[in-house]
């Protein structure tokens, strides 16, 4: 008795912290946003961090001091986001979004014609894209299978495995593919995955971690990650490397070295008016402990899941995470319409459904929100 106490008791304080947490939101003053699947609501503090950049920007020039700070901020965020891996930082690099890694992958494996890619049946145009043009341009077969089946359907000419850590639609999990062969590297799609569910690269067995700052991390759109496994540096060619690629890009070009890692996967440019609020949004958040932010998450978007279906709505097959796919009547008249009672989801296009992205800044009464302007 006196443990399920004081359990219960700890999770009381852990409400009542991320409580605080919902007042740097300024957006959720007004309005009840369940939609960081898409973007999520940026932090007063992304704000000011935004403009400590353009004052030093405008009044020191940018030069030596703003450069300065810029590689300084892109360590940092290198760091903050190998830790909501479970990554070391020189496994990670920086990129403009979860789409961008995955294009460094697919073109960067060099896979062609008798290759296969396997997917599952319910990927993101993001993903898909790149192996549509690997299909096109080299004569990759790609094949698809349920989400849940991958690591079992996984055959002679599987090359690579590209799919979501969390579906985008569901919200459902893919398996472990940790007993797949070395010889098959399995690519993660991790939009809905990073910052929204815990992260464990090496559990997972993933071999690439593709994912984005701007959704449940509350980052500008423009920033992104892509964790790259220590077996598979040196077998992962650098797609187009620029300046910042190698260690010295001085000299005669045959000295040039690229840097070691993942960091040669860089984006070209990643400036300070991006990694400023990024690193901002981070620091606040990773301020009230990720454990308790996955945790507050994935308890309201199970409480909203339970409320929807007691109201009579069919709520679609869903694993333990932040998004609660539901059946509308003409889903985006239903996004206008709750829009303009001040909830903001989203509709799929070509489905029936309306998702909610549930973050640990939400509460109860956003829940109740959305449900009364269902009605």
């Amino acid at each position: 008795m006196r443990a399920i106490c004081q359990g219960q008791i700890l999770a009381a304080r852990r409400v009542l912290a991320l409580l605080d947490l919902r007042s740097h939101f300024p957006v959720l003053e007004r309005t009840a946003y369940l939609n960081a699947g898409t973007c999520g609501p940026l932090p007063r503090a992304a704000r000011t961090a935004l403009d400590d950049v353009y004052s030093l920007a405008e009044s020191e020039g940018r030069r030596y001091p703003y450069w300065e700070r810029s590689l300084a901020l892109h360590d940092r965020l290198r760091t903050a986001y190998a830790a909501i891996l479970g990554a070391a930082p020189d496994d990670v690099a920086l990129t403009t979004s979860t789409s961008e890694g995955v294009v460094r992958v697919v073109a960067g494996l060099e896979l062609g014609r008798g290759d296969e890619i396997l997917t599952s049946d319910e990927e993101h145009p993001g993903l898909l894209g790149p192996l549509v043009a690997a299909r096109e341009r080299h004569g990759v077969t790609i094949r698809s299978a349920p989400l849940a089946e991958l690591a079992s359907a996984v055959g002679p000419a599987t090359k690579l495995v590209a799919c979501s850590h969390v579906g985008w639609q569901r919200g459902d999990l893919a398996p472990s593919f940790a007993s797949l062969p070395e010889d098959v590297p399995v690519l993660l799609d991790g939009a809905q995955g990073a910052g929204a569910v815990p992260v464990d690269v090496a559990a997972l067995g993933c071999a690439f971690y593709a994912a984005a700052g701007q959704k449940w991390l509350c980052g500008p759109t423009g920033t992104g990650m892509l964790y790259v496994a220590p077996a598979w540096q040196d077998r992962l060619p650098a797609i187009g490397p620029t300046y910042l690629s190698f260690v010295e890009p001085h000299g005669p070009i045959d000295t040039w070295e690229l840097r070691p890692g993942a960091r040669r996967h860089d984006t070209p440019t990643l400036g300070a008016e991006l990694t400023a609020p990024a690193v901002a949004a981070l620091d606040l958040l990773g301020a009230y402990g990720w454990d308790a932010i996955h945790t507050r998450a994935r308890e309201l978007a199970s409480a909203l899941a339970a409320m929807l279906r007691a109201s009579g709505r069919t709520v679609a097959p869903r694993d333990e995470t932040t998004l609660v796919t539901f059946e509308v009547d003409d889903p985006p008249a239903a996004v206008e319409r709750l829009s303009a009672a001040g909830v903001a989801v989203r509709d799929l296009p070509g489905t029936p459904w309306l998702r909610a992205s549930v973050g640990a800044w939400n509460t109860e009464d956003d829940l109740e929100r959305l449900l009364g302007a269902l009605t």
